[in-house]
C-alpha cells in the first residue's frame, strides 16, 4: 500500500474531518515527492532538509505565513505517523516550527469585517445559486467552512429554517438557523441541484463542477471570487485585512448579531462555542429562545 495513503487511513481512524484529512495527505504527499526528488529520506526530516523545504516553498512558490505554518501542521502529524510504525524516532517539526515560524505577540492580524451594505453588495453580484447559497449561509449562520462542506442536504430543514450540523470536537451545538432570505437562496440551489451532473448517490448539499461534494480549495475560491467582484478582496496585497475567505463571514455574522443587540450567550451557543464557567452546567439555554432572538437580530441583505 501507498505509505500516503496508509497515511491518509490512520488520520480516519483519528475521527478527523474530510477536509483536514485531506489537507494533511496532500501536505505529506508533497513533501515526500520533494524528498525523493533530491534523494532525501522524507522519514528522518533533519533541520538541514526542513530548512531546504521551507526555502523553496517562500522563494519559489511565495507562500504566505499562514499557508507555511498550514503545511508543518500537516507535517507534525505525517512525523507522528513515522513515528508511531517505528519509521522514524523522533517528530523534527514542534523545534523546527519555534524556531523559523514563530508568531511573535506584537504581530496583530485582523480578519477583515465588511458592512451589512458590502455583504448584500456582494450576494447580490453572485449570480450562480450554489454561489449565492454559500455565501448566505456562511453570512447568516456563521458556520466554518468544514461545516459547510461536510453538509448533506437531509441536514437541511427549509420548513423549519434550521440546519442540523455534522458533530466535531470544536461545536458543543449542532443546531444552528437560518431566515427567510436565507432560504429562498437554498431552495434556488436545491431546484438547479437536481439539473446538475451529481455524482450518483451523492448526499452532499454542496457539490463540485464534478458532481462530487466541495472541497476547501473550491470553497476558498468562490468566496474569494465572490470578494473580489465588489472590490473586498485585494490578492497582491500582504495585509490579513485586505483578504476576504470563509471565515471573515463567521467573523461577520458575530460582530452584527452582537451589535444589533443579540445576548453574547445566544451568540455563543449558535457559534457552538464551548461554555467553560463552572455554573454553566446549571444554564440551560432554550433553543426556541436563540431562535427568536436570532430572528429579531440578524441583518436583512434585502436580496
Amino acid at each position: 500500500m501507498d505509505e500516503i495513503e496508509a497515511f491518509r487511513q490512520d488520520l480516519e481512524l483519528q475521527g478527523l474531518s474530510r477536509d483536514t484529512i485531506y489537507r494533511h495527505a496532500l501536505n505529506a504527499r508533497c513533501f515526500v515527492e520533494w524528498s525523493r526528488a533530491h534523494g532525501l529520506d522524507p522519514a528522518i526530516g533533519s533541520h538541514d532538509d526542513l530548512r531546504a523545504y521551507l526555502a523553496e516553498l517562500r522563494s519559489v512558490r511565495k507562500l504566505r505565513p499562514a499557508s507555511l505554518t498550514n503545511i508543518f501542521i500537516s507535517l507534525n502529524s505525517w512525523y507522528l505517523y513515522c513515528m508511531d510504525r517505528g519509521f522514524t524516532a523522533q517528530n523534527p517539526i514542534p523545534e523546527f516550527r519555534r524556531r523559523y515560524l514563530r508568531q511573535y505577540k506584537g504581530e496583530i492580524r485582523r480578519r477583515r469585517l465588511i458592512s451589512i451594505e458590502e455583504a448584500a453588495k456582494m450576494v447580490r453580484a453572485t449570480i450562480d445559486s450554489r454561489d449565492r447559497a454559500i455565501l448566505m449561509l456562511l453570512l447568516k449562520t456563521g458556520i466554518r467552512k468544514g461545516e459547510l462542506m461536510s453538509l448533506d442536504v437531509d441536514d437541511v430543514d427549509l420548513p423549519g429554517c434550521r440546519l442540523t450540523l455534522k458533530p466535531t470536537p470544536k461545536r458543543s451545538n449542532r443546531i444552528v438557523f437560518f431566515d427567510d432570505e436565507t432560504a429562498r437562496a437554498l431552495s434556488r440551489w436545491l431546484k438547479s441541484r437536481e439539473l446538475r451532473c451529481v455524482m450518483h448517490g451523492e448526499k452532499a448539499l454542496f457539490v463540485s463542477l464534478r458532481g462530487t461534494r466541495l472541497r476547501s480549495t473550491g470553497l476558498q475560491d468562490l468566496v474569494r471570487d465572490a470578494a473580489m467582484r465588489v472590490g473586498l478582496c485585494d490578492v497582491s496585497s500582504d495585509r490579513m485585512e485586505d483578504h476576504f475567505s470563509p471565515h471573515c463571514c463567521r467573523h461577520w455574522n458575530a460582530t452584527h448579531l452582537l451589535r444589533a443587540g443579540m445576548s453574547r450567550d445566544h451568540v455563543k451557543w449558535l457559534r457552538g462555542d464551548a461554555m467553560k464557567e463552572a455554573i454553566d452546567i446549571y444554564y440551560h439555554i432554550d433553543p426556541e429562545d436563540v431562535r427568536r432572538s436570532y430572528l429579531a437580530h440578524i441583518p436583512q441583505l434585502g436580496v
